[in-house]
């Protein structure tokens, strides 16, 4: 089973332990983790999955940057942020920790995509013209959550 993690490359100190938790309880079950293989969430979910002798794939876009020393390996997709697509189509399940723009359309893709679990740890909700709440992914309230939630536990 592969899981992407998104979330933001500048992520608050909550949110790289939370990314930090998610990746060592997927590592820790036998889950390939999947991300954007840059900082913040991204490194933090690569470093706890290691940790725990996971593997890590990267799926980078070609920005110039080095990939990071936590990946086991990386993708290059010379796409930029349509990198998005990529993550969210190899993956059987998204946990999305934290929120910013480019971690909204990976939550986004995952949802038009359907037939798998998209889990939500402290980021966006998405509510109507009303306020009213859109029904979409699942949110959790702790790394343990998220995983059990993506799991299908």
């Amino acid at each position: 089973m592969q899981v992407a993690v998104c979330g933001p490359a500048e992520a608050t100190p909550a949110e790289l332990a939370a990314a930090r938790r998610v990746g060592e309880l997927l590592a820790a079950r036998g889950v390939t983790v999947l991300c954007g293989g840059g900082g913040g969430v991204m490194a933090a979910v690569a470093a706890g999955a290691r940790d725990r002798a996971g593997l890590v794939i990267g799926i980078r876009p070609d920005d110039g940057s080095a990939p990071g020393p936590e990946l086991s390996a990386s993708v290059v997709t010379n796409m930029g942020q349509a990198r998005n697509a990529i993550l969210v189509w190899s993956a059987d399940a998204v946990i999305a920790v934290g929120c910013s723009w480019g971690t909204l359309s990976e939550v986004a893709l995952a949802m038009r995509r359907g037939g798998m679990p998209v889990v939500v740890l402290g980021g966006w909700r998405v509510v109507d013209a009303d306020g009213v709440p859109v029904p979409g992914p699942a949110h959790a309230t702790t790394p343990e959550d998220a995983v059990r939630l993506a799991l299908r536990d």
